[in-house]
């Protein structure tokens, strides 16, 4: 059998939508305050999908949005507990939590009174809120992949107030094509109807060597303690009279003095967001490291089709139980990939006639699989809620009074603690203690009492026996 044989059936095989379920929030007493905080987060997301992805926010998260149509942006307000959850929308690109905007900003006539004012407002944000659901994030997030350094060359490089230099625009499109951009300029021009001028606070002399003019001590400290950053600002209108990397370095160097962070472009702890549009300013802070478009595909072609984008292109045919699916033109596989991992129910059929096409989206398969192999392992945290359910699930499956269970683990007192919660549906018949490659684990032989099994949501009103 070949390997895209094999691949293919291995995704017909696996239910991938498992995998992707967001994680669940289990009530354990009153809520921190932390849980209970209500914030705006705003969502890049394919051109032209702003309406679809409000589509599915609502859907899976009961959040209303506002949509800023032909930008490729939305907003949405959430509670930090669904922070996780919206880590796993498909329609998403790159996240970030807002810490105010301005739908109105009035800029002053001069650059130079602009760019004061840029100076001043760091300081009068109200940065408590987001700053904690940034931190928040920190601690589920992915670990963090390395930033690759943009070529800028200061304010009059390659981008002069939205008019590009062709020759550096073809060398960065063909840098594309072999897939060695870094994140911001590929979604730039991924999404060119958006025309937006990008630019990054690197920090001048003194910002970006003050790490190294730190002694032994303090360098300790502030590996510790201070937080490092970034600036970038988006700016899309011509009628500004200031560049996008002049209000980058204005602001993050107001940034850096209000918080005394460490400006550092590659290995940043916390990126801020200088988003300009004509009158409109967002301020706000990352939450995503590289776009999440890129969950599905390692292997890359030419004309790769973002993982977001295919998303929107199912959605719109509103995919039902037992459909057929079939993408002819499959290029590296993201249209079945989404479709499987989403819409599990249907049957989907790739193919193409370019033999490194159809390689590649095999390879893509495999790749995806594997990872989710690996996420399948869990871990202790998640046993909490996992033995439970398979107890409850064991019970109903197996004979009142004659079904037996054998079941083996190393969390051997998360399984305790499950088993006395399922005393009415489960009785411990005998443990064997085990060395498993110097772990030692417990194997235990469970019987099923005679209880009838109900249902969860049955317990509250009618019971009725299976």
């Amino acid at each position: 059998m070949s390997d895209v044989q094999e691949a293919a059936n291995q995704l017909l095989d696996v239910n991938l939508h498992e995998n992707q379920k967001s994680i669940p929030v289990t009530e354990s007493g009153p809520r921190s305050e932390s849980e209970q905080l209500q914030v705006t987060v705003g969502a890049t997301v394919p051109t032209g999908f702003e309406q679809t992805a409000a589509d599915e926010v609502r859907e899976k998260l009961g959040s209303s949005c506002k949509i800023s149509k032909g930008r490729g942006k939305i907003y949405f307000e959430i509670s930090v507990e669904s922070l996780a959850q919206v880590h796993c929308l498909r329609s998403v690109d790159n996240l970030f939590v807002v810490v105010q905007e301005f739908k109105d900003y009035q800029f002053k006539e001069t650059k130079e009174e602009v760019l004061k004012d840029f100076e001043e407002l760091a300081g009068k944000l109200p940065w408590s809120d987001p700053l904690k659901v940034w931190k928040i994030n920190t601690s589920f997030k992915k670990k963090k992949t390395k930033h690759k350094k943009i070529n800028r060359n200061s304010g009059k490089e390659k981008i002069d107030n939205g008019r590009g230099n062709k020759t550096d625009e073809r060398d960065v499109k063909k840098e594309f094509t072999n897939n060695a951009l870094d994140s911001d300029i590929l979604d730039y021009y991924e999404n060119p109807g958006i025309k937006e001028e990008v630019s990054t606070l690197v920090g001048d002399g003194d910002l970006a060597s003050c790490k190294d003019e730190t002694d032994g001590s303090s360098k300790e400290e502030t590996d510790t303690e201070v937080l490092k950053f970034r600036v970038t600002c988006n700016r899309a209108g011509e009628k500004h009279c200031f560049s996008s990397y002049e209000a980058a370095r204005d602001f993050g160097g107001a940034v850096q003095e209000y918080f005394k962070w460490k400006a550092d472009m590659t290995n940043f702890d916390v990126e801020v967001l200088l988003n300009i549009h004509d009158h409109e300013i967002v301020v706000g802070i990352a939450l995503t490291e590289e776009s999440l478009h890129r969950r599905s595909i390692t292997h890359f072609g030419p004309t790769t089709l973002r993982s977001t984008l295919a998303y929107g292109m199912l959605r719109l045919c509103a995919p039902q139980p037992t459909d057929i699916i079939v993408d002819p033109m499959c290029g590296t596989g993201a249209i079945p990939i989404e479709g499987a991992t989403e819409w599990s129910n249907c049957y989907h059929i790739a193919g193409d006639n370019n033999p490194l096409a159809v390689n590649r989206a095999a390879n893509n398969i495999s790749s995806l699989l594997t990872k989710n192999q690996i996420k399948g392992i869990g871990s202790k945290k998640r046993n909490w809620d996992l033995y439970p359910a398979c107890l409850r699930e064991m019970s109903r499956v197996c004979r009142p009074g004659t079904g037996r269970a054998v079941l083996l683990t190393q969390d051997k007192k998360c399984f305790t603690k499950a088993l006395s919660g399922m005393g009415h549906l489960w009785r411990k018949v005998h443990t064997v203690w085990v060395n498993i490659g110097g772990l030692h684990a417990a194997v235990y032989l469970l019987k099923r009492t005679p209880q009838a099994f109900v249902h969860p949501s049955e317990q509250e009103g009618e019971r009725t026996p299976w």
